[in-house]
């Protein structure tokens, strides 16, 4: 059997996101926002057989790795995300764009009501030379698949398409009191929202509806010999029991691009508190510089992206 060039198989290449109409920006990975069917088992009658039968539609998370380089607003939509006095400002409608080498659209994935469940920055290594992604994983209330091939290629806006390099190495942390200039290493952060399928009788699908967040730890490697102020702070906070919510500080990290002045993202910390200092473990005889890890809990935070990380769009 001859197989027609429109017959073969088309790979995909590239994938982007579009947001309330507009172009959001080219992503490294996508998973996930399929449509799942809920499978119902009645009892077993008079047969002996468990009869089977498909009852609501449930839609799984969607979920995409990202760089700098995206729209405002892809960022205005992270920002807004986990803020729940506005929800209706955190749902959001938009396209996972299925591409081809030549940025030809081939299928996309439409997605409604599109609620950011989970965020994640990287860990930070002054050491690592390793490219830096963020990822952003959101709940929709419906996916449908739709093909396109031969469509129109996609034209990103000229901003989009240089995107400046973002490496883990490159960070600055601030902690109000603390000594934070020998900071080498920071754990990855990762903000969740708990969002609950709220069932409606006449409806097929679920409706989404955000509930409780989860802000992470804090967890920052430094030498121990620089790390005096943090002894200090958990000496008093924690073995001397003066926690009240005014010996708590509020810190600042910020993303830096290469040349270690422009902001591309940063982070700032409202009532942390120190619970744990710990050694790093090491052997007799070895010559490493002696670090400490520091675990600090953080009531919550506010991310905002600078002038490095965006493109008008």
């Amino acid at each position: 059997m001859i197989i027609s060039r429109n017959q073969r198989a088309t790979p995909i290449s590239k994938y982007a996101i579009e947001v309330d109409g507009a172009h959001g920006g080219w992503v490294r990975e996508v998973d996930g926002g399929h449509a799942v069917g809920d499978v119902v088992v009645e009892k077993v009658g008079a047969d002996h057989l468990a009869k089977k039968h498909i009852g609501n539609v449930s839609y799984e998370e969607l979920t995409f790795k990202c760089g700098t380089g995206m729209s405002k607003g892809i960022y205005d939509w992270i920002h807004t995300g986990f803020n729940q006095t506005s929800i209706a400002a955190g749902r959001k409608n938009g396209a996972v764009i299925f591409a081809d080498y030549d940025q030809m659209e081939v299928s996309r994935l439409n997605w409604q009501n599109g609620l950011i469940s989970e965020f994640g920055m990287p860990a930070l290594d002054a050491a690592s030379k390793d490219a830096a992604m963020m990822t952003v994983k959101f709940k929709p209330e419906i996916t449908r698949k739709v093909s396109t091939g031969g469509g129109a290629k996609i034209n990103a806006p000229i901003q989009a398409k240089v995107q400046k390099q973002w490496l883990p190495s490159n960070f600055k942390l601030e902690i109000e009191a603390c000594n934070c200039t020998r900071v080498n290493k920071i754990e990855a952060l990762t903000i969740k929202q708990k969002i609950t399928a709220n069932a409606v009788g006449e409806m097929r699908d679920y409706e989404q509806e955000p509930t409780s967040v989860e802000v992470p730890n804090l967890v920052i490697s430094m030498a121990e010999s620089h790390a005096d102020d943090f002894f200090k702070w958990h000496e008093d906070f924690v073995i001397k029991g003066h926690c009240q919510e005014g010996n708590e500080k509020t810190g600042t990290l910020h993303y830096l691009a290469a040349d270690l002045v422009t902001e591309l993202f940063t982070l700032t910390f409202f009532n942390l508190g120190v619970f744990k200092i710990s050694p790093d473990k090491v052997e007799a005889g070895g010559e490493p510089i002696r670090r400490v890890k520091v675990e600090m809990y953080c009531e919550h935070w506010d991310w905002v992206y600078g002038p490095g990380a965006t493109w008008q769009g």
